[in-house]
């Protein structure tokens, strides 16, 4: 009879360190999302980059800070929010809000702009806006699949991983591409710099062949020679 809790005690430790290897190595490879407090001006704005890579999922929540909880937020404390892709397309406009989210998927790579502004008020005012802003891995919603495919958390750590593999295999490929970039660009510059030398060292003999011509003429003329 006291096996079997001896056995369910070492199954759980077992399964608390599996769960616990895992979720440091999710925390060193997985990309994390940015929270973060903004303090805002009337009059003014702020924007904020992040570097997304095609096909990533991104998400994003922001609302202001309500300086006296319970009480509904002044008409001073609102927002225009935009996002847009590195190439200017937008992929979230709200005007007027006082909270609000997005959620899209990376079309291209490169930097996405999200940008707040407050409205001009008189008297100013100055508040605070709490922003997340999560891509890759950490934008899925880990807890509605767990729910929906009905799987246990140690599955959903297991997917965590295989996706978190995945992307780290994508931008392997990536790096392998623009090293391959480099080379060709390192080539093509050291070929034009041995040209141009050669054409430098052209030149060069070229005006000291002219110097030397005309030194020996000018010496003939004063029959110094």
């Amino acid at each position: 009879m006291d096996l079997l809790p001896s056995r369910y005690k070492i199954h759980k430790t077992k399964l608390r360190w599996i769960l616990t290897m895992m979720t440091m190595m999710m925390m060193m490879v997985m990309r994390r999302g940015e929270s973060m407090r903004l303090d805002m001006e009337s009059g003014n704005t702020k924007c904020i980059s992040d570097d997304i890579k095609t096909n990533y999922m991104t998400v994003g929540t922001y609302s202001i800070v309500n300086p006296n909880e319970g009480h509904h937020l002044p008409p001073s404390h609102k927002l225009f929010v935009t996002v847009s892709s590195p190439k200017g397309k937008s992929h979230h406009h709200a005007e007027n809000v006082e909270s609000g989210k997005f959620v899209f998927t990376a079309e291209e790579t490169g930097d996405y702009m999200t940008c707040f502004v407050a409205p001009g008020y008189r008297p100013t005012a100055k508040f605070a806006v709490d922003f997340e802003w999560k891509s890759g891995v950490e934008a899925k919603d880990w807890t509605t699949i767990a729910k929906r495919g009905q799987i246990t958390m140690l599955e959903v750590e297991v997917r965590k991983l295989l996706d978190v593999t995945e992307t780290i295999h994508e931008e392997m490929f990536q790096l392998i591409e623009r090293e391959r970039e480099m080379q060709e660009l390192n080539r093509s510059t050291n070929s034009r710099m041995a040209a141009l030398s050669l054409l430098s060292f052209v030149v060069t003999m070229s005006v000291a062949g002219l110097q030397l011509r005309h030194l020996k003429s000018f010496l003939e003329r004063k029959k110094l020679l």
